[in-house]
């Protein structure tokens, strides 16, 4: 390639660059179901991320909210 197309390119390339960028974040909605819910909340406690009072209150709130 000569030099001249390739400048060409390369002033292309960063006019380029900003349409592309973007500050929003795009995230997928997430909805684990409530058993998922116990089930990870259980991994929790086993693994001492929760006392067993913390475990019992979430646990409750899981369960209430579906009622």
């Amino acid at each position: 390639m000569k030099f001249p197309t390739m400048a060409f390119l390369a002033v292309a390339a960063v006019l380029a660059l900003p349409a592309c960028s973007s500050t929003d974040v795009v995230r997928a909605p997430v909805e684990a179901t409530i058993g998922q819910q116990l089930i990870d909340l259980k991994s929790a406690f086993n693994n001492g991320a929760l006392s067993s009072r913390e475990y019992d209150s979430q646990r409750r709130r899981l369960i209430d909210s579906v009622k």
